[in-house]
Parts: structure tokens; C-alpha cells; sequence
């Protein structure tokens, strides 16, 4: 079994703390990363075998999945690097981004194919409303006030944000 566990604290810009854990489970083709901050807490899973991201904000009580884009994702082997190298190198740090939007009534999936996203999307997502998310190519438009961090912090995040016209 070729399973890794690595633990992360992370300074935030208020001067307090975020515990990261990432499981990278080599056979099952995952990495499962756990973002410890009360209300801000988060769980994604990034599924390279079927080829989604999956993030589930405790705050919002939702999940948000979508399309992994083989390109722009980093690998399984390249996470490893970039943790070892972030342990290595005292918190090196990268602001790569993605952002995703959704739109609470437009993206909410009502009917699920939990054999397209597979069983571990199935496991984090479940029990709480799924949107598709869609990501954002311009990122001017975006209020920050209305976004979740959620995924790997410092290394490869994702902010969740609504896309909400009044």
C-alpha cells in the first residue's frame, strides 16, 4: 500500500495558523487534503482516476465538483514534491490559484451519478447539495468576500466563489 500522510501549518495573514493534512493514496489514484480552520474548514479530494475535483465547505454545508484539467493539476508525484519541498524549504510558498464560480440556482446536480464521480466524491458529497463549479478565466469580476478557500493552501488552492447577480 503506497499511502502518505503529511501534516502542514501554515501562517495566515492574521498572524494565527491553518493545519493542513494531505493523504496521497498512490493505488487508488487520490489525494485527500483536510483544511483545519474552524468555520473556514474544508475536505478536497482530488480523483485523478475519474478526473474531478471535489471540495466540501464546512461553512457552506455543500460540495462543489468539477472537471480536472490534466494540464493545470498538479500530479500526484509533483503534490509529494511540492510538500517535501515546502517542509524543506520552511513554507515555500505559491499563490497559484483556481478560481471556481458556480450559481446556487443554475449549477445545484440533482441527479447524481456517483459512478461518474466515484465512490470517494460519493463519500465526501453524499449528504449535502453538489453544485458544478465552473472555472474563471477572468478574475476581475470576482468578489473575494464571497469565496471559500478550500484545496491544497500555499501549493494549489481553490476558491470557491458564487456567482451571484442582484
Amino acid at each position: 500500500m503506497k499511502i502518505f500522510v503529511y501534516n502542514i501549518i501554515s501562517q495566515v495573514n492574521n498572524g494565527g495558523s491553518v493545519q493542513e493534512t494531505v493523504t496521497i493514496d498512490s493505488e487508488k489514484d487520490i489525494a485527500i487534503i483536510n483544511v483545519h480552520a474552524g468555520l473556514c474548514s474544508s475536505t478536497t479530494i482530488f480523483d485523478y482516476k475519474h478526473g474531478y475535483i471535489a471540495s466540501r465547505v464546512l461553512s457552506r454545508r455543500a460540495c462543489y465538483i468539477l472537471k480536472m484539467n490534466r494540464q493545470t493539476t498538479p500530479t500526484l508525484d509533483q503534490l509529494k514534491q511540492h510538500i517535501y519541498d515546502m517542509q524543506a524549504l520552511d513554507n515555500i510558498f505559491s499563490n497559484k490559484y483556481i478560481w471556481v464560480k458556480y450559481n446556487p440556482l443554475q449549477s445545484l446536480i440533482t441527479n447524481v451519478d456517483w459512478l461518474l464521480f466515484g465512490s470517494p466524491t460519493e463519500q465526501l458529497c453524499k449528504h449535502v447539495p453538489l453544485y458544478k463549479g465552473e472555472v474563471v478565466g477572468d478574475t476581475d469580476n470576482v468578489r473575494a468576500g464571497a469565496c471559500a478557500k478550500a484545496g491544497l493552501l500555499g501549493i494549489f488552492g481553490i476558491s470557491i466563489c458564487a456567482d451571484i447577480r442582484v
